[in-house]
This record gives C-alpha cells, sequence and structure tokens, in this order.
C-alpha cells in the first residue's frame, strides 16, 4: 500500500488501528506499525495528524522491543534449563526432545 495516496485522517486511523491490535499479543504488528510510519512520522512534512502518528510509532518500536527481549530471554532460558526442569519441561514441549534423560 502506498501511503502517499491515503489521506492523512486514514493515515492516522491505519495507525492507531496496528497499535491497539499489538496489545491483543501481535507484537508482529507493533514492528509493521513502526517500519511502515516511520516516514510519516519523522520525514513527511508537517500536517495535523502526524504528531499522533509519532506517539504511535514510537510507543509501537517501544512495544516491539520489549517483546523482543522477553521472547529472546525466554526461548535462551527455556533452551538451556530445560533437561533441569525435568517433567515440567516435558510437559510444556511440544516436541520432546530424546537423548537427555
Amino acid at each position: 500500500m502506498d501511503l502517499s495516496k491515503v489521506p492523512n485522517e486514514k493515515k492516522l486511523n491505519l495507525c492507531r488501528w496496528y497499535f491497539r491490535a499489538g496489545f491483543a499479543l501481535l507484537p508482529f504488528l507493533w514492528t509493521v506499525n513502526a517500519i511502515w510510519f516511520a516516514k510519516e512520522a519523522f520525514v513527511a512534512p508537517h500536517y495535523e495528524e502526524q504528531k499522533q502518528i509519532k506517539k504511535y510509532v514510537i510507543f509501537s518500536g517501544i512495544g516491539a522491543v520489549l517483546w523482543t527481549i522477553a521472547l529472546l530471554a525466554w526461548i535462551i532460558t527455556f533452551q538451556t534449563q530445560r533437561a533441569a526442569w525435568g517433567e515440567f519441561a516435558d510437559s510444556i514441549s511440544y516436541i520432546i526432545p530424546s537423548g537427555i534423560p
């Protein structure tokens, strides 16, 4: 979608929708929102809705980074501690690797 052809009010509504949808445990939408609207928020000539778009872009970027950090921490912790957690780790695993008793 070419954002240059979209009216400013629709840009704001779309940016707001992506930001709010990210709260439904869809942090990928925050990443898309931050990347997609970055030029509109920081590079495009000033227009009335730009201040609100900038706010949503910044918060979307922060949310995406925080989710990435949390997900990475969980992946590292689980991968390194799975064998030590024993039966609990087996119960939360979808695929149980073989080889470590």
